[in-house]
């Protein structure tokens, strides 16, 4: 099994482009916006464990994350630019950390404060979820600021979950209810090489599934499979229950996998994602179709009005993906990795970085969903059609917040004969030959540039991805023949500084069609162009987009959206001239005229007001 190390988000610097625009977007409005919405909201004073019966916001047993997702963005963002108000709302927050730490270490601002009896007795109860946060968000801020002293903290909250857990087995479960903890002890491992903190991972992946003690919980309608507990790890091969819980897990495997070279476990992986990416997922990389437990169904459930696919579930998706893709190399991984980021995630947030989805639909009736609003016993799911500031359940404005703020994360990886581009966006990166500078417009442009700056013979593989039909690729201006394995293109060269590859991945617009057991998608094409999927907004087609059909045999063509400062694509389609207004039904013969089709990016909807949105459009000549 593989050696692969990412290249740290840390090792490279980002240049003007898609995802250096958003990092600043992040940094500028949507950091500040967020923790303003949580102080609004009660998390941040929860802290001060000063709440009492009567006062507003009650505390919220997973409130600790929010604010641990928010720490770790604010801790990436400072990597590159000092900011002393972030700073001290911080230092301040793990001083308060300190000081209502339990002297056995345990810290949560729910069970500290309101609850200190029922520690460790609810399996569902995200105690160890928001530890795992914590973590994250401790070793983030340590190797921003070389503050470590939320790190020690948390670590003596850790050696007391081990001893609970693994060693005295006296909490009332033996796994984490929502997985979250198990990834961040990796991370934990790798920053401090502490076998301890491995050890526990390893007990938390190899008991689920196996601990009768978690059985005894009614898990959602006496589901195990619902917190993934249905079935060892290792024999686990469909994707089951809670999206982001499943994704989470899944990173962990993968992380155990690679450390331990387990092959059992790695197959398990394979597979869990084979099934995702061709049975589960919506064509977005949006996972987790149904509202009731967040949680897949079965395979090829895909609704496109009702879809859940939080946001959440995206990140975690790209997340399990991008661990996946240090194991082995493979255009699958990278590809939905891709897909789940640019589609699934970034419908999330608003153009603006102020507003949020939790779930992203494929499909939106502003009647309908007015209509549900008004008749409440008539009520069916519908996702909202405008984004929040701020949510009840808010973990995913500092999700996404957190993965852009890192988003370099997925670009490369290494070991010590090959570098690979998984993704492309302009940056230099620091491997551990030397530098490697990228140049592009990807994802609207598919010509990628990369400068060589060392003097070593080294293998460096270019992802081909799936949706590329075709491909060219020079080196040092002269054509150049590459070994294609697992759809990555390897290219061996004794490289000098100043050596230069072209890659140039032609960006046609595809229509896709749907698998015939996704009975709402039969006769519809969904339309996309290099990653990006497109969809249509009443806002610039009119009422009744279902109506309008594609016709396959006319070209689209490629402009710039000023307004929304995203790129359009406009055909001619055709769509129905009915007969008679005040009829429902006819008899009659309906013509088909031609109309104007405009497209736009899925995650630039919604941002114009409320407005029917639809993915899946009809497909006729």
């Amino acid at each position: 099994m593989s050696t692969y190390q990412m290249v740290s988000h840390e090792q490279i610097k980002l240049a003007p482009g898609f995802w250096y625009d958003r990092r600043e977007l992040a940094r500028k409005v949507s950091l500040m916006a967020v923790y303003h919405r949580f102080r609004d909201t009660g998390r941040f004073d929860a802290w001060d464990f000063t709440w009492k019966e009567g006062d507003p916001n009650r505390p919220h047993i997973f409130w600790d994350s929010d604010i641990a997702k928010w720490i770790e963005s604010a801790a990436y963002l400072l990597e590159e630019e000092e900011n002393e108000e972030v700073e001290l709302i911080i230092d301040d927050l793990v001083d308060k950390l300190e000081k209502h730490q339990w002297e056995d270490g345990y810290f949560n601002c729910y069970f500290g404060h309101l609850a200190p009896e029922e520690r460790f007795q609810h399996y569902t109860d995200h105690e160890l979820y928001c530890l795992g946060h914590l973590l994250e968000a401790a070793i983030a801020y340590k190797r921003a600021t070389g503050k470590d002293k939320m790190l020690r903290l948390l670590i003596r909250y850790v050696d007391l979950v081990d001893r609970v857990f693994r060693v005295e087995h006296s909490a009332a479960f033996d796994t984490p209810g929502h997985e979250e903890i198990e990834l961040a002890l990796f991370k934990l491992y790798e920053e401090t090489h502490e076998e301890r903190f491995l050890t526990l991972m390893r007990y938390f992946i190899n008991t689920r599934g196996c601990s009768e003690k978690d059985r005894t919980y009614d898990i959602f309608e006496n589901n195990p499979a619902y917190a993934q507990a249905h079935l060892p790890v290792r024999e686990q091969r469909t994707a089951e229950g809670h999206a982001v819980r499943a994704t989470y897990l899944y990173c962990a495997m993968a992380d155990l996998a690679r450390q331990d070279k387990d092959e059992a476990l790695l197959e398990a992986c394979d597979a869990l994602l084979d099934n995702i990416a061709h049975k589960r997922m919506y064509v977005t990389g949006g996972i987790g179709s149904s509202h009731i437990g967040e949680a897949f169904t079965v395979d090829y459930d895909l609704q496109n009005r009702s879809a859940y696919a939080e946001t959440c579930a995206a990140i975690g998706l790209a997340l399990f993906a991008r661990r996946m893709s240090l194991n082995i190399p493979k255009r699958l991984y990278a590809d939905v990795a891709e897909l789940a980021l640019y589609n699934g995630m970034l419908a999330g947030v608003s153009l603006d970085g102020k507003s949020y989805f939790y779930e992203n639909p494929l499909e939106a009736h502003p009647e309908l969903f007015h209509l549900n609003e008004r008749y409440p016993r008539l009520k069916e799911h519908m996702p909202i059609l405008q984004r929040k500031e701020v949510f009840d359940c808010s973990c995913c404005p500092p999700n996404l917040l957190r993965t852009i703020a890192s988003i370099a994360d997925f670009a490369l990886s290494e070991d010590e004969r090959e570098v690979y581009v998984h993704h492309y966006m302009p940056c230099e990166a620091q491997t551990r030959f030397g530098t490697l500078t990228m140049e592009t417009g990807y994802p609207y442009d598919g010509k990628i540039a990369l400068t060589v700056g060392f003097d070593s013979e080294v293998t460096i593989g270019l992802r081909i991805p799936g949706w590329a039909t075709a491909y060219t690729l020079q080196v040092n201006g002269q054509p150049y023949k590459a070994t294609l394995r697992n759809g990555y293109a390897l290219i061996t060269h004794s490289w000098s500084a100043g050596d230069t590859i072209t890659l140039d991945l032609p960006m046609e617009v595809r229509l896709l069609r749907a698998h015939p057991a996704l009975q709402e998608d039969c006769g519809r094409v969904a339309v996309m162009r290099g990653p990006i999927v497109f969809c249509a907004e009443g806002v610039d087609n009119g009422a009744h987009l279902k109506d309008i059909a594609i016709r396959p045999s006319m070209p689209f063509t490629y402009a710039w959206n000023e307004a929304l400062n995203v790129p359009m694509l406009r055909t001619t389609a055709t769509r129905s001239v009915w007969p008679e207004k005040t009829r429902i039904y006819t008899s009659d013969p309906v013509k088909r005229i031609g109309a104007s089709l405009t497209l736009i990016p899925y995650f630039a909807w919604a941002n114009r007001g409320e407005s029917e949105m639809l993915v899946w459009l009809l497909e006729r000549e």
